[in-house]
């Protein structure tokens, strides 16, 4: 059971960023009466994203050097490159975009910039799910 950890924290942090990016927020501007109040609310969502993402990578980093081989193994060399990653460009829209598009500053530079950088974490996330589902004997035990 134990050796299912890692893979279950990565769909969750994977299954959060499709679900606020591609479900949620497109339905907060669609039916918010404004814009600016959409807005205001996926900068919340956003927000708290970038701390379950920030969560499950501290938590799979651990996984990774757990002292229980059936935990520690399937988190390779490329997965940490992934999850190392992921926390990366989470911290980053964070603390570097998420401020800029708050105080309105070159809106479709830092909004276009956000968008990516939440692609490519949610990329990264797919891809360690991938990884780790898609190992030998994923699913057995």
């Amino acid at each position: 059971m134990l050796q299912r950890l890692p893979t279950l924290v990565a769909a969750l942090w994977w299954g959060s960023l499709t679900t606020i990016g591609f479900i949620v927020v497109p339905l907060l501007f669609k039916h918010l009466p404004t814009p600016a109040l959409a807005g205001q609310t996926a900068a919340r969502l956003f927000s708290a994203q970038t701390w379950v993402g920030v969560g499950c990578g501290l938590l799979l980093l651990l996984f990774s050097r757990s002292n229980r081989p059936q935990v520690s193994a399937s988190i390779d060399q490329r997965a940490l490159i992934f999850i190392l990653g992921g926390m990366l460009l989470a911290l980053l829209s964070e603390f570097a975009v998420a401020p800029r598009i708050v105080a309105r500053e070159n809106l479709a530079l830092w909004h276009g910039l956000g968008t990516a950088l939440y692609a490519l974490q949610w990329l990264l996330a797919g891809g360690l799910l991938w990884r780790l589902a898609g190992r030998p004997g994923a699913g057995q035990g």
